[in-house]
């Protein structure tokens, strides 16, 4: 019988005990508990009743009732009930109205085989899921920090690792490659994301992450755990490699030195625990060109070329210093790059002077190509800075007049020349557009100059769809591997220095425009089928 006196204090022991041991609330279990009495009642008095358990959390009592809803005509008397009946039941429900609900008591009860399994199962559930809640509640609150524990196995190259109170997962290719871990070692791991799924929260560790490292410098360095020291950003080649760019808050601070330690110390802590991976560490500065210059040590910079807005950087060096910029396979540069985001150009200073010499050359062809003038003149505004047409065709005539050697007459011919070029060059762009055949919706395309539209054109990429299914890196070019060496992939925009960015841009723009002409004409159809069916 449910409703002997030890039933109910053991009942209520057991609540307690559960609750304590899977550090959830107790009254989750007793609701719990109601609910797998509720459904084992459904066994003894019917699946079409409504059963409510009630169980008091001073005593233990156990009331078991049926909810009916008074109507006034009952034809289900499983969940309906006539106001005269109810009134029977109890005096207090003449009160009530048609469409009230009451409380029916219901007699206490021997568990079935049956229905004590399904209250069991019920139960057992529930305390399951409230655990998984607990566990990821408590996890959740810890991503994106370092966590400790005992390696527990190893399953198909992948770790897992004993949390305590949860098991986390260190993915094999986020483990330091070459790393020999043990079941029973313990091992620190960054925790890069907590889900919950099906089978309970997930919890993803990762050795590899280039937050890590920081994590391990700001445990290492008091001043970064203190704010006085920023970590701007860090780049790692697992197992081997690592650069780290910090920035003090006060300019009497040395960031690099405090990060190093006394006889290297500190960083030396961080490079124990990577397994013995070098670490650069990297001064933060406004000027970009000195970061970049210091990124890329041990390697000496001649001069840095900035360009802000296609975000490349262009280093010129000695040829004795080339391989240590770019470093084993690419290496040294290759993290550069990640900790700065720009494009790092290597150059020798023989590269670098000829390339000038080229691109010199090409504006003054151009100029004197196109504007009929003679070679001096052309070698002079390109020396001015005039690097096209347009420029000089917006450029002010005070500004072309301070050039030694220019009148003002010269100056507004220049201008004239300039414009009628410009305007004669976007007719024929226009035409060749027209001519090549592109959808009115491509043309429309915000960000495509009509330069960009006839080198898509010409590539048969004639509509937005077209357009939508390209990746960026078809747009701004890429770099592969074949046999073993680096070979450059050109994009289809790439002579338009398009950034990364933009190319995104323009294909997610076009991708949205796509989807909603797709729903507009695909939806809308299948809205009329749907109501057409219906009737």
């Amino acid at each position: 019988m449910l409703n002997r006196r030890a039933d109910k204090l053991e009942l209520l022991r057991i609540a307690e005990a559960v609750a304590l041991e899977k550090s959830i609330d107790k009254e989750l279990i007793i609701d719990s508990m109601e609910t797998g009495i509720a459904k084992a009642a459904k066994y003894k008095f019917g699946s079409e009743n409504n059963i409510v358990v009630n169980i008091n959390r001073e005593n233990g009592d156990i009331e078991i009732y049926r909810k009916l809803v008074i109507s006034e005509n009952p034809e289900n008397l499983n969940i309906e009930i006539s106001l005269g009946e109810a009134a029977s039941i109890n005096e207090k429900n003449k009160e009530k109205k048609i469409g009230d609900e009451i409380l029916q008591t219901l007699p206490s009860f021997d568990f079935g085989r049956i229905a004590a399994q399904t209250a069991k199962q019920v139960i057992s559930f529930n305390v399951r899921e409230a655990e998984r809640d607990r566990q990821y509640n408590d996890f959740i609150d810890k991503k994106d920090t370092i966590l400790s524990g005992i390696v527990k196995r190893l399953e198909f190259g992948n770790v897992i690792i004993d949390l305590g109170k949860a098991e986390g997962i260190i993915q094999k290719n986020e483990m330091i490659p070459r790393e020999n871990i043990k079941a029973g070692d313990r091992v620190k791991a960054y925790c890069l994301d907590v889900r919950r799924e099906q089978r309970g929260q997930q919890i993803f560790l990762s050795r590899a992450h280039p937050k890590f490292m920081e994590k391990l410098f700001i445990l290492e360095v008091p001043e970064i755990y203190d704010g006085l020291i920023e970590i701007i950003s860090s780049a790692r080649d697992p197992g081997s490699r690592a650069k780290i760019c910090v920035k003090a808050k006060d300019n009497s601070l040395d960031p690099v030195g405090a990060c190093v330690g006394m006889r290297g110390s500190r960083v030396q802590a961080v490079v124990n625990e990577l397994q013995g991976e070098k670490i650069d560490i990297v001064n933060w500065s406004e000027d970009l060109a000195i970061v970049a210059a210091s990124a890329l040590s041990p390697a000496e910079v001649l001069r840095v070329n900035l360009d802000t807005n296609q975000k490349k950087i262009d280093v010129i060096l000695t040829d004795e210093n080339l391989s240590k910029a770019i470093g084993r396979r690419g290496q040294n540069v290759r993290l550069a790059t990640k900790l700065l985001n720009y494009e790092i150009n290597i150059l020798t200073d023989q590269e670098d002077s000829e390339r000038r010499q080229l691109e010199f050359k090409e504006k003054t062809d151009n100029f004197v190509k196109n504007l009929e003038l003679d070679e001096t003149l052309g070698q002079l505004l390109v020396a001015e800075g005039f690097s096209s047409i347009e420029d000089i065709k917006d450029s002010q005539i005070e500004n072309l007049t301070k050039i030694e050697g220019i009148d003002e007459e010269t100056v507004k011919e220049l201008i004239n020349r300039a414009k009628e070029f410009y305007q004669k060059d976007q007719e024929e762009i226009s035409n060749r557009v027209k001519k090549l055949g592109l959808d009115d919706k491509l043309i429309e395309l915000p960000g495509l100059t009509p330069g960009m539209l006839i080198t898509l054109g010409e590539q048969k990429i004639l509509t937005l769809a077209d357009f939508a299914d390209l990746a960026s890196d078809e747009l701004t070019g890429t770099y592969d591997v074949v046999k073993g060496e680096k070979v450059k992939i050109k994009g289809f925009l790439e002579d338009f220095a398009l950034t990364r960015q933009e190319a995104d841009n323009l294909i997610m723009t076009a991708r949205d425009i796509v989807f909603r002409d797709w729903e507009m004409t695909y939806g809308q159809k299948k809205i009329k089928t749907f109501n057409i069916s219906k009737y």
